[in-house]
């Protein structure tokens, strides 16, 4: 087994995509076969486990069913394409929820639910990625998801909503903050996300990714060879 094989916990940087950090890690590594237990969008930060090697590859789907935890920020008053910030804008509203309508509404996520997968997400629907369906202005009918979620509220003033939130796998939470909208009677959508936690994995076990940038970085005294 090469020395560079294993897992290895990443504090994914805003602004950069799974993609990237896999494409660096292969050079660094100089292997092939990488992959990831969950993936993050390019405005998100935090967690993201890395399986170096085919070895761990392979198991990938033991870490893809780990809860997630997650801080959150909702922007209220306006919803996008893409329920974040990424996306253009799609409606907007003046009503401002008081904190008791906030406290009221977020009680309803917690426990067992039922989501809509977002049309920008890579869940495929008869073989197809709702996302490329979604870029040609195509949206179709979703059968729910069935997910647990832990929900609290952390702060609250207007716009800004900051929410923690413990999850299981397959959740959206730019659907969440969509649909928290929704229920206040307003618009809403994700501004920041924070994975804090996957599975076993807190952010105090990651290497930071911009460290990976460095060629010369020794990222194996990281690596774990056991989840």
């Amino acid at each position: 087994m090469s020395p560079y094989e294993g897992i290895l916990p990443v504090n994914k940087e805003k602004g950069r995509t799974a993609f990237y950090l896999v494409k660096v890690l292969r050079k660094l590594s100089g292997i092939k076969k990488i992959g990831h237990a969950g993936i993050l969008d390019p405005f998100a930060t935090g967690v993201m486990i890395m399986l170096l090697g085919r070895p761990y590859t392979k198991i990938s789907d033991t870490f893809i069913h780990h809860d997630k935890e997650y801080l959150a920020t909702v922007r209220l008053g306006i919803s996008t394409t893409t329920y974040d910030c990424d996306g253009e804008i799609m409606a907007t509203s003046n009503v401002i929820p008081s904190e008791s309508e906030v406290e009221e509404v977020v009680k309803q996520f917690q426990g067992s639910i039922e989501q809509i997968p977002p049309m920008y997400s890579a869940k495929k629907v008869e073989g197809q990625k709702l996302y490329v369906l979604a870029r040609q202005g195509i949206e179709i009918e979703r059968k729910p998801i069935q997910i647990h979620l832990e929900t609290e509220v952390l702060d609250y003033s207007y716009p800004e909503l900051k929410l923690r939130i413990k999850c299981s796998k397959g959740s959206y939470m730019r659907t969440v903050a969509y649909d928290i909208g929704q229920r206040l009677k307003t618009e809403a959508h994700l501004v920041e996300l924070t994975r804090t936690r996957s599975g076993p994995f807190e952010l105090k076990d990651c290497i930071d990714a911009k460290s990976l940038s460095d060629r010369s970085f020794n990222f194996t005294p990281y690596l774990r060879k056991e989840a």
